[in-house]
């Protein structure tokens, strides 16, 4: 993940707050609410993370038959990583 945990409660944070303020939400324990936002989002940041090791993982799988065929790793983990993504319909 790129972002670090704090700057994504930071931003957690100001979503809540700029929400509030417009009157979209109200909720009596911002710190629960807050920490739910964030632990969203830093799921939802993670997903790219778990799908590189899945395919680390696919590909350690392989990895004699690729030497075999002479097929770059680099090259093979883009597609894989993106047949991954497509097939899961994710968003990166």
């Amino acid at each position: 993940m790129r972002l670090s945990r704090e700057y994504v409660d930071y931003m957690s944070k100001q979503i809540l707050k700029r929400l509030a303020a417009e009157g979209i939400i109200a909720f009596d324990q911002p710190d629960y609410v807050n920490e739910v936002i964030t632990q969203v989002m830093l799921d939802e940041l993670s997903v790219e993370d778990r799908i590189n090791a899945e395919v680390r993982k696919i590909l350690d799988d392989y990895d004699e038959q690729m030497k075999h065929m002479g097929v770059s790793y680099e090259e093979m983990f883009k597609k894989v990583k993106r047949q991954l993504v497509r097939d899961r319909n994710v968003v990166l």
